[in-house]
């Protein structure tokens, strides 16, 4: 996601003191902590960050270790929390339509809203035993060592070191960050069938249609589509809106009952079209497993 909105959803996550988890940001892979890690930084007397104070955070020490990369690559936030009231953000991005590029410095960088779109993004904030460590204003800069990315921007390692300069202080904050994530799950597929036959009430014109649908790991599937009967007197039709939660292993079944929509009709034994469409959000990257429109044909038979 562009930089600048990715650094307005930061800035908003590091400026408060709320949960000791943090939620996925819009953009990015699901939050998973890494299997090691660590962040440093310090400052000399005077910074407002450190207040002149070193600090370091090791992964599996802490209650969240977790490093998330936006879809296109183009920047990324490391999120530390290490107890009641002491969290950590730092957001490092490149230029606007730039990816982060493995040894490259970055400088000339300040955080959202000063930041221009020709410039790379820095802010580092958080919290320590319930204050807040925030900069109205900064520059500064910073250099990839090392990264690797995985599937929609999921970062797998990340080697970066980072120089900050808060409030107009002539004194930096100096700091790095090394994490290994764990390997990137697998990406969300999904599949749908529908059952060829259903049955019609012939009081009512009610049907009931349905089948199955499969997926690789846990999602709730979002199933729509409309049905239809060519008739001579009329067409009936219905839409229809359902979820399923899908579980991985068995395919997992599906049926909806609907009344015909259309106006003095109503479904009658025989042949209809049906056509359906799963989508499914991936609980691990940003983005939704779509099997496309499907169309088939169904038999009725009274029920």
């Amino acid at each position: 996601m562009p930089g600048r909105l990715l650094a307005r959803t930061v800035g908003v996550v590091a400026a408060v003191t709320v949960a000791l988890t943090a939620a996925p940001l819009s953009g990015t892979a699901q939050a998973h902590s890494a299997e090691s890690g660590t962040l440093s930084f310090s400052g000399e007397a005077g910074e407002p960050i450190s207040g002149g104070q070193s600090y370091e955070y090791t992964a599996g020490s802490v209650q969240l270790f977790d490093v998330q990369g936006s879809k296109d690559e183009n920047g990324l936030t490391v999120a530390v929390d290490a107890e009641q009231g002491t969290l950590w953000r730092l957001l490092i991005a490149a230029p606007d339509g730039q990816k982060l590029t493995e040894g490259t410095t970055y400088t000339g960088a300040r955080q959202w809203p000063d930041a221009q779109p020709g410039d790379p993004e820095l802010q580092f904030s958080g919290t320590d035993n319930g204050t807040e460590k925030w900069c109205n204003t900064n520059s500064g800069s910073f250099t990839i060592e090392h990264i690797a990315f995985g599937p929609y921007g999921y970062v797998r390692t990340l080697d970066a070191t980072f120089e900050q300069y808060c409030n107009g202080s002539t004194v930096p904050l100096r700091g790095e960050v090394h994490a290994v994530m764990p390997e990137p799950p697998a990406e969300l597929t999904v599949g749908m069938t529908t059952d060829p036959d259903g049955t019609v009430d012939t009081r009512d014109g009610r049907i009931t249609v349905g089948g199955t649908v499969t997926c690789n790991k846990p999602a709730s599937v979002a199933l729509t589509g409309q049905v239809f009967q060519i008739q001579k007197n009329g067409t009936p039709s219905a839409s229809y809106e359902t979820a399923v939660a899908c579980t991985p292993g068995a395919p997992v079944p599906w049926s909806v009952r609907l009344t015909s929509q259309a106006p003095d009709t109503s479904f009658r034994p025989g042949t209809v079209t049906m056509r359906s469409r799963a989508q499914a959000d991936d609980r691990d990257y940003p983005v939704t497993a779509d099997t496309g429109q499907q169309e088939s044909e169904v038999t009725l038979s009274k029920a």
